[in-house]
């Protein structure tokens, strides 16, 4: 388990580079000791750049970062002693495998012997034992993050930086470097921070996940309660799917529900303390909707009738498309698959009802 105690502190961190726009605005975050902690966020999110302040290749406008209690933002990037992985490997090409994990130790000056067991361990820990006379070039798009991986790791750096390190991987192999990746960050306990803009990567390898968007970090939690109670409406689009109903705001607290324009009420949870009628969206997760027969019995207000109007296959589940007014947007409805094959489901044109559990359906002001 991660410590509490955090090793990174960022205080009151701006970033701006034209001295008018800000990158990244009044930023307070602490990074925990033995944590594996993601930057998520679009494009331009001040994610990346938040990275490189931290790195030392770029520096606040105002505020400090602090590590273990010490300021280290005028401290340059070789003496942080941090290890860093980009997306682009950053390989020396005419260097073998050996060559460039032992380059760290080499800069440092560590006697040859000792760089020698180092550098085998740290292939032997990314599994790339017996290829280290070869040539980047003559690597695997994966084996060649590996190689970047050993050589951010060789030095014992305390700190590990990755900057979208498996953005230039195929699908499958991503996923497969995503579990190696978390594997190895519990085996050696050391401090992972990783940027991406891949909301099922972060969610997947993270103890926690910032959101970032607009320079300013949205919210910041464990991977769970991220999805399950994302607190404002851009961090409920961003991470994960959400079916959007739009509508007005009626009663207060636990007795909140959205008033759809037809007059129809559904049950849900005021996240932001909207006002009484005001415009608001509710959100809520595909997987949560329960589909509904014709022929059941529903009761209760958390029930929409709505007409199918496609569905898509996804190997472990369907995606039931349905229309539920003018309005709206579609609503996605996310179904397991029997375990045979898929089963009966509603075909297109046929009337559902979609129940919509009140617990499980967030309000966000508009």
């Amino acid at each position: 388990m991660p410590s509490q105690d955090p090793l990174v502190r960022f205080c009151g961190v701006q970033k701006t580079y034209d001295g008018e726009q800000l990158v990244v605005r009044q930023l307070d975050l602490d990074i925990r000791r033995g944590e594996f902690l993601s930057l998520l966020g679009p494009s331009g999110s001040g994610k990346t750049t938040t990275l490189m302040m931290l790195a030392g290749f770029e520096s606040p406008t105002s505020g400090d970062i602090l590590l273990d209690g010490r300021p280290i933002t005028r401290v340059p990037p070789h003496k942080r002693n941090f290890g860093m992985v980009f997306q682009n490997y950053a390989l020396f090409p005419h260097l073998t495998v050996a060559q460039n994990v032992a380059y760290p130790l080499t800069v440092r000056k560590v006697p040859k012997d000792e760089q020698a067991k180092r550098v085998q361990k740290a292939l032997d820990m990314v599994r790339l034992t017996g290829l280290g006379e070869r040539l980047p070039a003559r690597l695997s798009g994966g084996q060649q993050q590996r190689v970047a991986l050993a050589r951010a790791l060789v030095f014992e750096p305390q700190l590990v930086l990755m900057d979208e390190p498996l953005g230039a991987l195929d699908k499958q192999l991503r996923e497969h470097m995503q579990i190696e990746l978390k594997e190895l960050h519990r085996q050696l306990g050391v401090t992972f921070v990783y940027v991406t803009h891949d909301q099922g990567e972060a969610l997947t390898m993270s103890d926690r996940v910032a959101v970032f968007n607009e320079g300013v970090i949205q919210q910041l939690d464990g991977v769970e309660p991220l999805y399950e109670t994302p607190s404002n409406r851009f961090v409920a689009g961003f991470v994960g799917d959400s079916t959007v109903l739009r509508g007005t705001l009626a009663g207060r607290g636990a007795q909140a529900a959205l008033v759809l324009p037809n007059g129809q009420r559904l049950q849900g949870l005021d996240v932001q303390g909207a006002a009484e009628g005001a415009a608001v969206e509710a959100c809520i997760r595909p997987e949560r909707i329960v589909l509904r027969g014709t022929q059941e019995p529903t009761s209760g207000s958390g029930v929409l009738q709505a007409t199918v109007t496609g569905a898509i296959y996804h190997g472990d589940h369907l995606r039931l498309l349905c229309y539920a007014g003018a309005s709206q947007s579609e609503v996605t409805v996310k179904l397991p698959l029997a375990r045979h094959g898929a089963a009966a489901h509603p075909l297109p044109g046929e009337s559902v009802h979609l129940e919509f559990p009140a617990a499980a359906l967030r309000l966000y002001a508009v």
